[in-house]
């Protein structure tokens, strides 16, 4: 099916849901039904009722009646104000908003769209701005999928309303492998495994978006922050260290506070002084530059930070690890002279790859560029959007990446490469960012002396590898299903004595793996051999080794592979040869 007539067949799918629940609640007020990625929702306000997730079936069924009957949809204009006439007499008091702010927007006409059965009784009317399919019968296969609350336009001091979700495809066939990929996603899911593994955990104490990391958790957090730390020392960045909070003044200046000034945390000082929870880092770095005066032989400058961020999320939008309070952002910012910039991005495009190939994605690159039409979304002139956005072209082409343009998703400050990934279940995330500013060295007035002992306006850079470290492991939890290769994995090898009488053996491999850096764990526990091995599985470290009296009194180790049922007899020398392969060479 073409995707434009799939968008319409989802799009009348919400019509056709908020009909069914009016036929079953007549009381019900709508808000809005739009097609999102794989489907539609619609909000509606029960007042005072609600649903639950036994009603979906129910809805479902009546949804599939109307469609049955095959009705038409019609689409007309009328006048605004009549428009808002009519929905005040049904009582429609979100869609009367909804008329109202566009007569303040200036239009005199509005659509609806109508459903209407054979006979010629129309069965529902919306406001809607169209996009739908000429009748019910062209519906293929859909199934309602969840119930949430939503508030009303976004804002928390208005009502929450209750949203149901559904998803539409083509045919049977296409619905039945989106929801067993759903099922998949579901057993993968990072907040359930996070549990499982023991890697992170939240506190009603500590309050929501706020996870804490256990030993587990943030070693694996160290272990991929070494690792771009490692690959950025090769390219020449240096470590600094900024302060959580900053006086707003920063963020004026920097143009955040305009932009994001109710994202922000606020904090009054006892002296009234008013500081914020840093959201970003890339102002602070500006003042590290900004210290003194730079010749253009110390160019460029690069630094790096991997430190919390904070922002005031929304308590309904949080989301385990993908949506937090807290960010932990393995930030960089490259200062530069202007013939610098394809250099340094190209060297960022190496740290890229060589992160992204270590954990198995393949990426593709999208150019998020600004859009001309809304300019007060922006800093700068058209001029430094136009020449930054070429620039980019420019790499991106010389790199011959795989890559397309995405108009409206640039910084304030300035245009991205942004990279993306597809993980194992086919979903695409986007995770490295390059951002070239022009914006804030101007705004800052940062500098270099130039070879003529003339000042010359620099570039800055913007540079993230993993992003929020919390969302980059809620895609790596999912990707691999918790079961990270040996050189990410937090335990890397698990030994099950047998018994107690073999506790002392296992503790003496344990120290000679441990002093070859391997990580290693023994359960000690006096537990059957067959449920330790069981919650050795469940833990997901990739070597099991059982010790018994055969390897207590031989040089080999009997080992069991995640994931494999035999266990295979190997030389101690030959095993440890191999972890070390596994782990240097980075082996999925």
């Amino acid at each position: 099916m073409e995707q434009d007539k799939l968008y319409k067949m989802r799009h009348t799918l919400a019509h056709i849901l908020a009909q069914a629940v009016l036929q079953m609640y007549p009381e019900a007020k709508l808000a809005i039904g739009p097609v999102i990625e794989e489907g539609f929702y619609y909000d509606f306000d029960l007042v005072g009722k609600s649903f639950s997730h036994m009603d979906l079936p129910k809805i479902e069924k009546r949804m599939k009646k109307i469609i049955a009957e095959g009705q038409i949809m019609e689409g007309y204009d009328i006048d605004v104000d009549a428009a808002i006439e009519y929905l005040h007499k049904k009582n429609q008091v979100y869609k009367e908003e909804l008329a109202a702010d566009l007569k303040k927007d200036g239009e005199k006409k509005v659509s609806f769209y109508t459903l209407v059965d054979k006979r010629g009784v129309k069965k529902f009317k919306d406001l809607c701005m169209g996009g739908h399919v000429d009748s019910t019968k062209e519906i293929g296969a859909f199934k309602l999928t969840k119930i949430a609350g939503a508030y009303w336009r976004g804002d928390e001091k208005r009502l929450m309303l209750q949203r149901i979700y559904g998803v539409a495809f083509e045919n049977e066939k296409e619905l039945a492998g989106y929801l067993a990929r759903i099922e998949e996603a579901r057993k993968r899911d990072h907040k359930k495994l996070g549990v499982e593994l023991d890697l992170f955990t939240f506190s009603e104490l500590v309050g929501a978006g706020l996870p804490l990391w256990t030993p587990k958790g943030t070693l694996l957090r160290n272990i991929l922050d070494d690792f771009v730390w490692q690959l950025r020392k090769e390219k020449g960045y240096e470590k600094v260290e900024i302060p959580h909070i900053t006086k707003k003044d920063l963020y004026e200046k920097s143009g955040h506070w305009e932009k994001f000034q109710n994202e922000l945390f606020k904090i009054v000082t006892r002296e009234e002084h008013l500081f914020v929870m840093k959201p970003m880092n890339c102002p602070h770095h500006t003042q590290i530059y900004a210290r003194r005066q730079h010749s253009y032989r110390e160019m460029p400058q690069r630094y790096v930070t991997t430190t919390m961020c904070y922002r005031d999320e929304q308590t309904g939008e949080l989301q385990g690890l993908s949506r937090v309070r807290s960010i932990t952002q393995d930030d960089a910012h490259v200062f530069c002279r202007f013939n610098q910039v394809k250099d340094e991005i190209k060297k960022i495009w190496d740290i890229v790859h060589a992160f992204y190939k270590a954990i198995g994605f393949s990426l593709e690159v999208r150019l998020s560029l600004h859009d001309p039409q809304e300019p007060k979304k922006y800093l700068g002139t058209p001029d430094v959007w136009k020449n930054s956005e070429n620039i980019l072209r420019k790499i991106v082409a010389e790199e011959k990446a795989k890559s397309y343009e995405a108009l409206g998703e640039a910084a304030f400050y300035g245009p991205k490469i942004d990279f993306m990934a597809k993980d194992s279940l086919g979903r695409e995330w986007q995770v490295a960012t390059i951002q070239l500013d022009m914006n804030m060295p101007e705004r800052f007035d940062l500098v270099c002396v130039n070879e003529k002992s003339e000042k010359e306006r620099i570039v800055m850079i913007h540079a993230a590898i993993m992003g929020s470290i919390e969302r980059f492991l809620s895609i790596v939890i999912e990707h691999f299903a918790g079961a990270f290769p040996v050189w990410l994995s937090p335990v890397q090898i698990q030994i099950i004595p047998v018994s107690k009488d073999y506790v002392s053996h296992a503790q003496d491999l344990a120290k000679e793996f441990m002093n070859e850096n391997f990580r290693v764990e023994i359960d000690e526990s006096n537990e059957t051999v067959g449920y330790k091995i069981r919650k050795a599985e469940k833990g997901k470290s990739p070597y099991m080794l059982v010790v018994g009296e055969k390897e207590a009194n031989s040089i080999d180790v009997s080992v069991r592979s995640r994931g494999k049922k035999d266990i295979e007899t190997i030389s101690k020398k030959d095993f440890i040869s191999f972890v070390h392969d596994a782990i240097e060479k980075k082996i999925n």
